[in-house]
């Protein structure tokens, strides 16, 4: 049991940290050819401002929520070394549903940045004869 938190904690932390390299990315809101209607210069500026900030914001968050995630998995991992393998303690198992539940709202704040993406046409090979 107790090895099987820390692989869990080890996993999570290493899949985590290579997405939120990923996710600091900042993509353009809204493609043009998706918009109904033709906007001002001023206007699409303000726009692209506010979807930068927004971005900042949450690759801030998402930085912050990460080196803190490492923390509870350092925490983790040094409370079920000083379990054995007839006890685990409270402790260890709040511990790792903390890492759960943070890792999944990183997870989720990533997922928030690659939601406004453009569909991935795929290009097509000429046709076998």
């Amino acid at each position: 049991m107790r090895s099987r938190v820390f692989r869990k904690a080890i996993l999570i932390s290493t899949i985590l940290l290579p997405l939120a390299a990923l996710s600091f990315h900042a993509l353009p809101a809204v493609p043009a050819a998706q918009q109904s209607e033709p906007r001002s210069k001023m206007e699409q500026e303000m726009e692209d401002k506010r979807f930068h900030e927004a971005n900042k914001k949450r690759q801030d968050e998402i930085r912050q929520d990460t080196e803190k995630l490492f923390q509870l998995a350092s925490d983790l991992k040094a409370a079920v070394e000083k379990t054995d393998e007839h006890m685990l303690s409270l402790e260890v198992i709040k511990k790792a549903e903390e890492v759960e539940k943070l890792a999944k709202k990183v997870k989720d704040k990533m997922k928030e940045g690659t939601a406004k993406l453009p569909a991935v046409v795929p290009i097509q090979g000429p046709h076998p004869r």
